[in-house]
């Protein structure tokens, strides 16, 4: 996946800024960027503080390791279920 241009603490900010009463056009054209990206973002953090997008951050990040662990086991597990069965 491609690396955002902004961080989520920047997108934090960014929306925070949008909520503070800047339209939303001018707040798009001050950072680059679409008035649908905006409202994506708004639409995934909005209403998030920086600490509960690092927490976020953390969590996906745990979420995603332990699948990976679970894929692993299921896949060790299969494959002692097929050596087992050629055996008998």
């Amino acid at each position: 996946m491609k690396p955002g241009r902004y961080s989520e603490e920047q997108i934090v900010r960014i929306l925070n800024e949008g909520g503070s009463g800047i339209k939303v056009s001018d707040l798009c054209r001050k950072y680059g960027m679409s008035d649908a990206t905006y409202y994506n973002w708004k639409a995934k953090y909005g209403g998030m503080g920086i600490s509960d997008v690092k927490r976020l951050k953390h969590l996906e990040a745990e979420n995603r390791r332990l699948k990976q662990i679970v894929a692993d086991l299921t896949l060790d597990n299969q494959a002692l279920k097929e050596i087992a069965a050629k055996n008998f």
